[in-house]
């Protein structure tokens, strides 16, 4: 049997109606909201390595350049470096030298002005017979022989150097403070102790003591032996007088 469409868009629109939605499944998946998640995080994630990545490169340049301006200034450097450690060498070295002669400067004349200042406190009807040094007398040898055969690392040569410098300093200290005992004989017991107060008035004696004192006979006569045991100072810069040594200017000649 052959049926005829009388109504021609009829069929037209049953054969259309039959096609399927194609962004019917896009909206499903994009409707899944745990889907989304895990491409939003995965995004993120990407996102934060990438910039990680960036940043830390970035500082690896940045170390790389001041490690190689380190490397350049060192070796630029260490020609100066060495010639300062060079130079401080060769200070030390002269200061402790000029420690040396000034401890031997300061010391030339303490032998005169003591017997002076000695001289001049002597009361009447005394007279000595012994003035001797009772003190080490400082040397400025000594630290050579208390390093001999040692270790010659750089720690022990480190020590040995400071050592060095603080003998060196140490004797213009210990050079002005010499100890000595005078020995001598009075017929007078107040004499003897105007004598020792006179001493210890002195700016360039301190200390004095009496260690001995003993009656004796000396030429017939019963005298007092005496001993002292005294220690020299340095005196005050105001009381020491100085003046250049100069020949006087010769007059006018032919």
């Amino acid at each position: 049997m052959i049926e005829i469409n009388l109504l021609p868009g009829e069929g037209r629109r049953n054969r259309g109606g039959g096609r399927s939605n194609p962004f019917a499944g896009a909206a499903e998946w994009i409707g899944d909201k745990y889907l989304m998640g895990a491409i939003g995080a995965g995004i993120l994630a990407v996102a934060i390595i990438a910039t990680l990545h960036i940043h830390q490169h970035q500082v690896a340049s940045d170390l790389e350049e001041r490690q190689l301006k380190a490397v350049n200034d060192s070796s630029r450097l260490s020609a100066v470096l060495l010639a300062k450690a060079k130079a401080e060498a060769s200070r030390d070295s002269l200061m402790q030298q000029l420690a040396i002669i000034k401890s031997i400067d300061d010391t030339r004349f303490l032998w005169s002005h003591l017997l002076e200042e000695i001289s001049i406190a002597l009361p009447p009807y005394t007279w000595l017979t012994a003035i001797t040094q009772t003190s080490v007398p400082p040397s400025a040898a000594a630290i050579d022989t208390t390093d001999k055969g040692g270790g010659s690392t750089a720690k022990s040569k480190s020590a040995h150097d400071k050592a060095k410098k603080a003998h060196s300093d140490s004797l213009l200290v210990a050079a002005q403070s010499m100890k000595f005992r005078i020995i001598g004989n009075t017929v007078d017991i107040q004499a003897l102790t105007r004598f020792m107060k006179a001493l210890e008035a002195s700016p360039f004696i301190q200390n004095v003591q009496l260690t001995r004192s003993d009656l004796v006979v000396n030429e017939g006569r019963e005298v007092t032996e005496f001993q002292l045991e005294a220690e020299s100072q340095r005196p005050p810069v105001y009381l020491i007088k100085t003046i250049p040594l100069m020949a006087p200017a010769s007059g006018g000649g032919n």
